[in-house]
């Protein structure tokens, strides 16, 4: 056997197999002899057929088949020895109809070769790194949604400014039927907490969706509808009030604590908001490095040049998936991943040059982690270690959901990376300045 390489260019190949009888006629004879001891054929003593009609009946098929294997098992060895870094499969070039009498056959493979390319973290303007906290403002805005929360419900005849007014929303022609609690506080507009101010149970009130609530969410929570469905929705919706209650704030005292955090967890209310802002900074650690690897990855992906071999991709594209796609279709879904085909270029440069590796070690101590969390938000505080492990086997049996906390490692991986090597610039703000900032003020 003799496989030769030819570089149409710096992203581009042929690879020529070819294959003498020497490579397969041994395997082939094997074959048909094995087939020759087992073979019922009529008129003959199973093992006493003919070797001549076994050929006749099943050589070529035996050949086909054992090329066929020769060639990949051949080629696949090439690319590790030659440790070529090629992007999708190696494609088979068109050829005349191959000539199975032969003795010798010669097979050309197109190859797409992964790009040469330097990878910078250091950009030239900082990438900004948030650091947010849970300022006083929010503190006390969730001290006094717990206060709430746990408090005491006093009915009341007439609707006051903080009442909680219980409900159905109403339009026949959209089908929406929904009962909901709702306050004041939430409509946008003034006129409309006024309507309710001084009704009682049975009245009916005629609303506009129309600008009814400052986010669109809660119309969505009202209605019962879809986003799409309440996106612009202008029409009229009837409210009628089955309830109204007013909430006696919970007082902070320790009976109060304990049923929180457990028994002499916080004894005090300063002690309370401490836990808040700790638990409140935890989430948004999650949130500030999500929107840095975002910001770093996008960086990366627009300003690490290189080109791609975008024709044999394109081509590859086209039998690659579970359907066979037309060059029209293909070019589309290239054209559509290719920043997800560069950033897993720049990735694994990434993960080879910072030796970022993950080991089973790794992924189990990250499955018990979760599973602990999940445990400890049904009450189950201290799950013992032999429960943790089975669970743990049993989530990492599935391969889809032990690759993807693997991949979720290796991002927590970069990330240190990236705020170790990067051009970042730590910026300081609350939660709500946060979201105005990054998502704008909705």
């Amino acid at each position: 056997m003799n496989i030769t390489r030819e570089n149409v260019d710096a992203l581009n190949a042929v690879v020529k197999v070819d294959i003498a009888k020497e490579d397969y006629s041994d395997k082939v004879e094997k074959i048909l002899s094995d087939y020759r001891k087992t073979a019922n054929i009529p008129g003959f003593r199973k093992g006493h057929v003919p070797m001549g009609m076994v050929k006749k009946q099943y050589g070529k098929a035996v050949l086909v088949d054992e090329v066929n294997k020769l060639l990949q098992e051949a080629l696949n060895k090439y690319l590790t020895e030659e440790k070529l870094d090629v992007l999708g499969q190696p494609l088979p070039k068109p050829q005349d109809a191959v000539d199975w009498d032969s003795d010798a056959f010669s097979f050309e493979f197109e190859l797409g070769l992964a790009p040469e390319f330097e990878v910078n973290l250091k950009s030239k303007k900082a990438i900004t790194q948030y650091n947010i906290v849970a300022d006083d403002k929010m503190i006390n805005e969730q001290v006094e949604r717990i206060q709430k929360q746990y408090g005491k419900l006093i009915s009341q005849e007439t609707v006051e400014k903080d009442s909680e007014v219980t409900g159905t929303f109403k339009n026949e022609e959209r089908e929406i039927d929904n009962t909901v609690t709702l306050t004041l506080d939430k409509f946008k507009g003034k006129a409309t907490a006024k309507q309710f101010i001084g009704a009682k149970a049975g009245d009916v009130i005629i609303l506009k969706t129309k600008g009814l609530y400052n986010d669109e969410h809660e119309l969505m929570h009202a209605l019962k509808l879809g986003h799409d469905d309440v996106h612009g929705l202008d029409i009229e919706v009837s409210f009628t009030i089955s309830e109204i209650n007013q909430r006696e704030f919970a007082d902070l005292d320790q009976e109060l604590f304990d049923k929180l955090f457990g028994n002499g967890t916080v004894t005090s209310v300063t002690e309370l908001k401490t836990k808040i802002k700790e638990d409140a900074e935890k989430q948004f650690v999650q949130q500030a490095d999500q929107k840095l690897l975002n910001d770093v990855t996008e960086y990366l992906v627009e300003n690490t040049k290189f080109d791609l071999p975008a024709e044999f991709l394109t081509k590859w594209m086209q039998t690659a998936g579970e359907k066979e796609m037309d060059e029209v279709q293909a070019k589309e879904e290239y054209e559509k991943s290719e920043k997800s085909l560069r950033y897993q270029l720049i990735e694994g440069k990434l993960i080879e040059e910072n030796n970022v590796q993950v080991t089973m070690d790794d992924i189990k101590n990250h499955a018990r982690e979760m599973i602990k969390g999940q445990m400890a938000q049904f009450g189950q505080m201290n799950p013992s270690d032999k429960e943790l492990d089975d669970i743990a086997a049993r989530v990492l049996s599935n391969q889809d959901e032990a690759r993807r906390i693997s991949e979720q490692l290796v991002s927590q991986k970069l990330l240190q990376v990236y705020k170790e090597k990067a051009n970042l610039k730590v910026k300081e703000m609350s939660y709500e300045n946060f979201v105005k900032e990054v998502y704008g003020d909705k």
